[in-house]
């Protein structure tokens, strides 16, 4: 080719020429190739890659009536937990023809009635909710508009909304944070919570209280401490304990997230205290730092690339015309203890 001459971009027609078939045979080639032979793929696939075709991917979808994209949200995206979340949804629905969007809800308005407009819209196909507290009232347009269908909620679900959902075992593994502590002779537990609002806290809350009274072990309502999840709620719940009488305090805390374990073993640091000298500390969520802190982190681990995962499989089983839910609409994605530095025996 002459210097500076622009090469054309390939055609259909190109394809089907090279490959020596019809333009409807590479048009099925590319959407359902296993109606065809195996040499005539063949035949089709080389000739795609010798003539350097790229699918218009815009115009395709166009035809499909599909807006080839699916909408993420997410409650905090400076949260670090969310990113092996984000890293399991992407691997999948990178090998699919969807473009994945992402959207903090901290920056939509409270009643997030705007989202039923991006599937009214036609930008997206389906949506994968992070965050638990999607207004009724938007869910309930959605349901109105015969889209809700392509929504699932994966790690936090809406309470008293049936959406099929992907999430952790929260209960088992608060149980499994108690069991620990109890195992190493601690009696006296205190518990930090997420917030009030948040579906996750109700369910480790309820937790906690059944484990200590299968064990038997002393409840006081200081030692349930409400928190959001946050490094400074951690650190207001240390303010706390270091405030209570020594006779008072309990010897061990499970937090209902590793960023309140962090700025509670932080503050109590702070005041002079040991952990787990003097307090053992368990958190939940296994984020990456919690390995390298020091002490390195007792916690519940959740699967977050697993739940990223299995959330796009099943989006994007119902988007190809498979079913969303499963038998009950929940898949349980197992949870497990990492015992590390922070927790010893009393």
């Amino acid at each position: 080719m002459p210097e500076g001459q622009v090469q054309k971009a390939a055609r259909i027609q190109d394809v089907a020429k090279a490959a020596g078939v019809s333009t409807a045979t590479v048009s099925r080639a590319l959407s359902k190739p296993d109606l065809l032979s195996e040499a005539t793929r063949e035949a089709v696939f080389t000739a795609i890659r010798e003539t350097g075709y790229r699918v218009n991917q815009s115009a395709r979808n166009l035809r499909r009536q599909r807006a080839g994209a699916v909408l993420v949200l997410v409650p905090n995206l400076g949260n670090p937990f969310f990113s092996q979340i984000l890293s399991g949804l992407s691997e999948v629905f990178a090998d699919s023809e969807y473009s994945v969007l992402i959207q903090d809800t901290n920056h939509l308005p409270s009643d997030h009635r705007g989202l039923v407009d991006y599937f009214l819209d036609s930008r997206i196909d389906g949506m994968i909710s992070l965050d638990g507290s999607l207004s009724h009232e938007a869910l309930n347009l959605m349901a109105q508009s015969g889209v809700a269908d392509r929504i699932l909620c994966a790690c936090e679900w809406v309470a008293g909304v049936s959406l099929p959902s992907v999430r952790s075992d929260n209960y088992k593994g608060a149980q499994l944070a108690i069991r620990h502590l109890h195992d190493l002779g601690h009696r006296r537990i205190a518990h930090v919570t997420g917030p009030a609002e948040n579906v996750l806290t109700n369910v480790r809350r309820d937790a906690v209280l059944a484990a200590r009274a299968e064990l038997g072990l002393p409840s006081r309502p200081e030692w349930i401490m409400r928190g959001d999840f946050s490094l400074e709620a951690g650190r207001a719940a240390a303010a706390n304990i270091i405030g209570m009488a020594m006779e008072d305090r309990p010897s061990a805390v499970f937090c209902a997230s590793d960023e309140m374990a962090f700025g509670l073993i932080s503050g109590l640091h702070g005041a002079g205290l040991s952990v787990p000298g003097d307090i053992s500390v368990v958190g939940f969520d296994d984020i990456d730092l919690a390995e390298y802190y020091i002490p390195g982190l007792t916690t519940i681990r959740q699967d977050r690339l697993a739940i990223g995962r299995r959330a796009a499989e099943r989006l994007l089983n119902r988007l190809d015309g498979g079913p969303l839910r499963g038998s009950d609409g929940i898949d349980l994605i197992d949870v497990a203890l990492v015992v590390r530095g922070s927790t010893r025996a009393v």
